[in-house]
């Protein structure tokens, strides 16, 4: 990195600049809320329900449970991952938004249901 002295930028224009980075890595992770979920594997239970991009993508999780994301490739379409705390593993087929449930996602493979409301 150049010093500020250096470069001809002044040291308060670094400052805003750096803050400015850090706010945008941030500007896609929601705080989680509360929500109630439902999974094939898992049945109905309270969960956290985090959005993760501003397409829709959302992660949901649980004490006990393990963590299911759904990151999207288009809308009403998504890709699916399971997180059992040692790294993402990728379910097979693709999610697709049901369309008399705006809170589900099934799957085109295993017709296995991710929910949360």
């Amino acid at each position: 990195m150049i010093p500020a002295r250096l470069s001809g930028a002044k040291p308060r224009s670094l400052v805003v600049h750096s803050i400015l980075a850090a706010i945008l890595c941030q500007a896609y992770v929601a705080e989680a809320r509360p929500a109630r979920c439902s999974t094939s594997d898992e049945g109905n239970f309270k969960c956290e329900f985090r959005a993760t991009a501003r397409d829709g993508s959302f992660q949901i999780s649980a004490h006990g449970k393990p963590t299911y994301i759904l990151n999207m490739a288009e809308p009403g379409l998504a890709y699916g991952f399971l997180n059992l705390g040692k790294g993402n593993i990728p379910l097979p087929g693709r999610f697709i938004r049901s369309p008399t449930e705006k809170a589900c996602w099934e799957n085109d493979v295993t017709s296995a249901r991710i929910c949360a409301w």
